[in-house]
């Protein structure tokens, strides 16, 4: 079982750029964007598929989890990272001539 610290910068930072949630719904919907002011929208619903399985790993007890204490910043950076993740996609999905 894996302890999480509640409000620590470092792991909120590592959940929201190492969640497999968050980096493959943002780059699934990012590749199949066909304007790039989709991005915001596949960044948003890779926000929050990852906070769902961060929720659900915590749940079920794949780690232990009283309070994180910083949630919200959890989505805002998975959403930073989503669209990052988005962009990457979009930039390097073949394009219909």
């Amino acid at each position: 079982m894996i302890h999480i610290n509640p409000f620590d910068p470092m792991t909120l930072l590592l959940i929201a750029l190492l969640n497999p949630a968050t980096i493959a719904i943002a780059w699934i919907m990012g590749r199949g964007a066909d304007q790039w002011q989709k991005l915001p929208i596949a960044a948003f619903a890779a926000a929050l598929s990852g906070f769902l399985l961060y929720y659900a790993a915590a749940f079920v007890g794949v780690f232990k989890v009283h309070a994180v204490g910083g949630e919200a910043g959890l989505v805002a950076l998975q959403f930073l990272f989503g669209f990052a993740w988005a962009g990457a996609a979009y930039m390097t999905a073949p394009r219909k001539a």
